[in-house]
C-alpha cells in the first residue's frame, strides 16, 4: 500500500530533501518537533520496525550511515541529536512506513510524557 513516503520517494509530492541515495531518502519533516527534524526512510517499503527481514540488513545500515551524514552536514553531531522510531498504534506511529526521525538544534527534553 502506497504512503505519503512511497509517494515523496516517487516524486509524486514535493519534499525538502536533504540526502539520498539509491537505498535511503531523508527530508524536513513538515510538522517539526524540533529546529532541526528530519525523516530518514528506506527506499523499499517495511512497514514497520517488526518487519525488517535479514535481508533489509544492508539497508538498516544505509538508514544509520545516512543519519550521521546528515547530523554532521546541519552542524548538529557534535551538541547531539535523538533518533526515534515509533511501531505501530501505541508506539505512536502514524505512517506505516518504516522511518527515523532525527530530532536536534536544541536541547531536548524527557521523552515521554504523563
Amino acid at each position: 500500500m502506497a504512503t505519503i513516503f512511497t509517494k515523496i520517494i516517487n516524486r509524486e509530492i514535493p519534499a525538502s530533501i536533504v540526502f539520498e541515495n539509491d537505498k535511503v531518502i531523508a527530508f524536513k519533516d513538515i510538522n517539526p518537533a524540533a529546529p532541526v527534524h528530519i525523516l530518514v526512510v528506506p527506499k523499499k517499503e517495511i512497514p514497520t520496525i517488526n518487519h525488517i527481514a535479514e535481508e533489509d540488513r544492508e539497508i538498516i545500515g544505509e538508514m544509520y550511515l545516512a543519519i550521521a551524514k546528515i547530523t554532521k552536514d546541519l552542524g548538529i553531531a557534535e551538541d547531539g541529536y535523538r533518533v526515534i522510531t515509533n511501531c505501530n498504534e501505541f508506539g505512536g506511529q502514524e505512517v506505516f512506513h518504516l522511518h527515523f526521525h532525527i530530532l536536534g538544534g536544541k536541547r531536548l527534553g524527557a521523552l515521554l510524557a504523563d
